[in-house]
């Protein structure tokens, strides 16, 4: 009886097969690390912001005082600039107001006051805005509010 050979797939085939998947995968590999390092790049570039940004919002608080006291146009603008510099840098107050319920999250209790019986339902809300939050847009609180709470 006689052999019979079946053909097999040449072993050049495979070899070409399994090099394409590498490169593949290499290619896609490099891809991803390339995402990756823009991404860090990004990163670095908000950490860095917000180094200046955390060194500034004194500033800003001098002159929002500054402008409650002397009520001068050119210092409204001002202000209205530099909250827009901020905003730019992805960087918004936290917007809190008298009666709001406190919020651990957002504010700091830096002061509280005693509450009488008939008052119980303002218990836990916010009497007075000492000093205004600052938070990364959809991130981390730079500096949480700084409230008094009934």
């Amino acid at each position: 009886m006689k052999k019979v050979k079946i053909k097999t797939k040449s072993k050049t085939g495979d070899r070409v097969k399994m090099l394409e998947a590498q490169l593949s995968r290499a290619l896609a590999d490099y891809d991803n690390l390339a995402k990756r390092i823009e991404r860090e790049k990004e990163e670095t570039g908000v950490i860095a912001s917000l180094g200046i940004v955390v060194n500034l919002l004194p500033v800003f608080d001098m002159l929002v005082q500054a402008q409650q006291h002397l009520k001068d146009s050119g210092l409204a603008i001002t202000i209205k600039e530099f909250q827009d510099v901020l905003s730019e840098e992805g960087v918004d107050q936290i917007n809190v107001k008298v009666g709001d319920k406190f919020d651990e999250n957002l504010h700091e209790a830096v002061d509280t006051h005693d509450v009488k019986m008939k008052e119980t339902k303002l218990k836990g809300e916010i009497s007075e805005v000492l000093l205004v939050g600052w938070r990364v847009k959809n991130g981390p609180i730079i500096r949480y509010t700084k409230v008094k709470v009934r």
